[in-house]
């Protein structure tokens, strides 16, 4: 999943937005001065993982091996990152775009 970054004024108003975040399972993954980097682990969908089990302990046993691929892919790259930072050019001296928290929420609580 792409990269959400929140803009902060100031380390205070970056903590307070970590703060929403983590009352939201989001976890800290990185801190410095000028940025917090946190992220929402996404296990998958749990039917789908119901159905790859039953099905693969007693129909058909390759299944199990779909079930680690669909859940190492949920972990992987469906698990959203969010950047809090004070900074608002990149490196490479473009500007950032930033997002807005409501669409983080949205984005990481949606079922897939």
């Amino acid at each position: 999943m792409k990269l959400f970054i929140l803009k902060a004024d100031n380390s205070k108003e970056m903590n307070k937005i970590s703060e929403d975040l983590s009352q939201n399972k989001f976890k800290i993954t990185q801190q410095e001065k000028h940025y917090i980097l946190m992220k929402k682990k996404r296990y998958g969908n749990y039917a789908a993982h119901m159905f790859f089990l039953f099905v693969g302990l007693f129909i058909f046993m390759p299944l199990l091996i779909a079930n680690v691929v669909y859940l190492a892919y949920s972990l992987l790259w469906t698990s959203p990152n969010v950047l809090i930072t004070t900074e608002t050019k990149a490196e490479s001296g473009e500007s950032l775009e930033f997002n807005t928290i409501d669409e983080v929420l949205e984005k990481a609580n949606a079922m897939f």
